[in-house]
C-alpha cells in the first residue's frame, strides 16, 4: 500500500482537514460576491502553501449560475502563458459522470435499461468468471462492484498504449476478477470503457460523438473536448510532476510533457477519463446536475427520475463512526452511485468525484441542499493540495457557524504531506539497501530472456543485450528499459522514462529453467493503474 495519499484517495477523499474561521465566511453564505471573494482568498492561501503548483482553476456555481470562474498561475512553469478561466485541464475520471449522463439520456429514450444485462447491447461481452456473463447489468458497469481488483486492466491503456478500443474490449474476458460479485467496491476504469461501448451500441454512434452532440453541444460547452487527441497545447495547462530522485512523486517539480496527450491519451478509453475542459464549461455541467437535468431554456438534458438514479448509491465504499476532532470531514457512510460518489459531509449530502492523471488532479463537489457546486483543476500531482481544496472550499461555503470549531485543512494537509514524504524516502533507502545485499540470480542472465505472455495484457519481451537484460512491454511504448538483478530470482527495471513506475519481475523456475513470472511495482507510492501485480506471465 502506498505510504502517500494515493490516487484512489484523490478520487475519493472522505477525510481531511481547512480554513481558520474568518469573518467573511459567514457573510458568504448569504452573498454571492462575498462567497466568490472567500473562495478566491482561500485558493490564494493554498497556492501560497504549495508554491510549486504551476496552475489551478476553480469554478463555483450557485442557484444555477456561475459566481466564480477563474484561473491562477501559469500553464507551464518554464514557458510564458497565464492560466485563465478558459485554460483546458485534463479532468480524468470526472468524465465518468458524463458517461453516466449519456446512459441516462438513452434510458429516457427507452434505448437502455440500467438493470438489464450488458449482453442485450454487447452480445459478446464476457468475463473471466463466465457465470457472471449474463448477470452483469449496465448499472454494474458504472458502480465498481463487479469484483475486479483496484485498477484491474488499466495497463491496457495506462501508460499510453497503442491499443484500439476494440482491442481493449477483446482483453476484458481475460482480466482477473478477485472478489465476489456486488459485494465490495473496487475502483475499475475498464468497465467504464465497456459502458461507453453500450452508449455506442444503443445510439449508433461512438461514445465521443454522442457526448459531443447530445451533451456538450446542448450545454454550450464549446471549449471542451471529449478526448484529448489533437488538443492544442497552447490552450492547455501542461502536465507537471515530480519524477525523482529517488522515487516518482519525489524531487523538484518539473514539466513532464509538451502536451497533455503525450502522457495522457485515453482517447480509446475516453468514457473512463477522456475529458479536457475548463472552468467556464464545467460550471455549465455542474449547473445542469444541480438542476436535476433541467436546462435554462426549460428543456431537459435528462429527466429528474434519471438524476435520482445517477445519485442513488449502488455500493458502500466505507463507513465509520463519523467525524472526530482530527478528522472533521470523515463520512459516516461513503458510497458510489453511477459515476458519482455520495456521502455525508458535516451533516450534509455531498455529491462528488475526483480525477487523477499523469501531471494533473481535479475534483467536482456538489452540495445539492445548498444548490451550490464547485470544481478545481490542477496541472500537477500535489494530492495533498487537492485534499485541502476539496474540504477547504466546502467549509468556506458552509461557513464557520455551521461547522463549529475551525479546522485548518491547509496546515493539516501539509503535515500529512511531510510525514508521507519522510516515509517515502525511508522506503526508497530500504529498496536500494535490499538490492545491495541481494543474492545473485541462480542462472546466467541470458537464461531469463524470452517472450513472456499474460492472457489479458499480451507479450512482455526480455532480451539479452551485451551483459544486460532489456525488458519491453510490447503494447506500452514508455515501459521499456534495462532489467537488473535485485535479489535471487527477482530483477528490477530502471526505465529511462522517469515519468513511469519501475517494476520488480520475479521468475519461477522448473527443472532449472524460468517458466513463469510475476510482477509488482518497485515503489510503494506507485499509482494503482500500474497494475503490474495482475500479470501472470508464462514463457512462450
Amino acid at each position: 500500500m502506498s505510504v502517500r495519499l494515493s490516487r484512489r484517495s484523490a478520487l475519493f477523499a472522505t477525510a481531511g482537514a481547512a480554513l481558520p474561521a474568518v469573518s467573511w465566511a459567514q457573510d458568504a453564505a448569504n452573498d454571492d460576491a462575498a462567497l466568490a471573494e472567500a473562495v478566491d482568498a482561500y485558493l490564494r492561501q493554498c497556492l501560497a502553501a504549495w508554491p510549486d503548483q504551476p496552475a489551478l482553476s476553480v469554478a463555483v456555481v450557485k442557484d444555477g449560475r456561475p459566481i466564480l470562474t477563474r484561473g491562477y498561475g501559469v500553464k507551464a512553469m518554464d514557458r510564458p502563458g497565464a492560466a485563465d478561466e478558459r485554460t483546458l485541464f485534463a479532468v480524468a475520471s470526472n468524465t465518468k459522470a458524463v458517461t453516466c449522463a449519456a446512459l441516462a439520456i438513452l434510458v429516457d429514450e427507452g434505448k437502455v435499461k440500467w438493470d438489464a444485462p450488458v449482453r442485450d447491447w454487447l452480445p459478446g461481452f464476457s468475463l473471466s468468471k463466465p457465470e457472471l456473463n449474463d448477470l452483469v447489468t449496465v448499472r454494474d458497469l458504472v458502480s465498481h462492484r463487479i469484483g475486479f481488483g483496484l485498477g484491474a486492466g488499466d495497463l491496457l491503456f495506462w501508460p499510453n498504449s497503442d491499443r484500439t478500443r476494440a482491442e481493449i474490449m477483446a482483453a476484458v474476458p481475460h482480466v482477473p476478477i478477485e472478489d465476489q460479485f456486488r459485494t465490495r467496491y473496487h475502483y475499475c476504469n475498464l468497465m467504464f470503457v465497456a459502458a461507453g461501448e453500450v452508449v455506442a451500441a444503443a445510439s449508433g454512434m461512438p461514445w465521443e460523438r454522442f457526448v459531443q452532440t447530445r451533451i456538450l453541444d446542448r450545454l454550450g460547452m464549446a471549449d471542451t473536448l471529449p478526448v484529448m487527441r489533437g488538443a492544442d497545447p497552447a490552450k492547455c495547462a501542461l502536465p507537471h510532476g515530480r519524477v525523482g530522485p529517488p522515487l516518482r512523486y519525489q524531487g523538484p517539480m518539473t514539466r513532464i510533457a509538451d502536451s497533455v496527450q503525450e502522457v495522457w491519451d485515453w482517447s480509446e478509453a475516453g468514457a473512463a477519463g477522456g475529458f479536457l475542459t475548463n472552468a467556464v464549461d464545467w460550471s455549465k455541467w455542474m449547473a445542469v446536475q444541480l438542476a436535476a437535468g433541467a436546462l435554462p431554456d426549460g428543456t431537459r438534458l435528462f429527466s429528474e427520475a434519471q438524476s435520482r438514479e445517477m445519485w442513488r448509491p449502488n455500493v458502500i465504499v466505507s463507513n465509520s463512526n463519523g467525524p472526530t476532532p482530527d478528522l472533521p470531514g470523515r463520512a459516516v457512510t461513503a458510497t458510489y452511485a453511477s459515476g458519482w460518489q455520495i456521502m455525508d459531509y458535516r451533516g450534509e449530502r455531498m455529491i462528488t468525484h475526483g480525477g487523477g492523471s499523469p501531471g494533473g488532479i481535479s475534483g467536482t463537489v456538489l452540495l445539492p441542499g445548498r444548490r451550490v457546486g464547485f470544481s478545481y483543476f490542477s496541472n500537477a500531482e500535489e494530492s495533498f493540495l487537492l485534499r485541502a481544496l476539496r474540504s477547504g472550499i466546502a467549509d468556506v461555503i458552509m461557513g464557520p457557524t455551521r461547522l463549529g470549531p475551525a479546522f485548518d485543512w491547509i496546515a493539516d494537509s501539509k503535515r500529512l504531506e511531510a510525514e508521507g514524504n519522510a516515509r517515502s524516502l525511508t522506503a526508497a533507502a530500504e529498496i536500494d539497501a535490499k538490492q545491495a545485499a541481494g543474492a545473485p540470480p541462480s542462472l546466467p542472465q541470458p537464461a531469463y530472456a524470452g517472450t513472456w505472455r499474460d492472457p489479458w495484457y499480451g507479450d512482455v519481451k526480455i532480451t539479452a543485450r551485451d551483459v544486460q537484460l532489456w525488458l519491453e512491454f510490447t503494447r506500452s511504448p514508455a515501459l521499456k528499459g534495462p532489467l537488473e538483478p535485485y535479489d535471487g530470482e527477482t530483477f528490477r527495471t530502471r526505465f529511462p522514462d522517469k515519468r513511469e513506475e519501475d517494476v520488480f519481475v520475479t521468475f519461477e523456475l522448473e527443472n532449472g529453467r524460468p517458466v513463469r513470472a510475476t510482477m509488482k511495482a518497485v515503489s510503494p507510492d506507485a499509482d494503482f493503474s500500474y497494475d503490474y501485480h495482475d500479470l501472470k506471465l508464462t514463457r512462450v
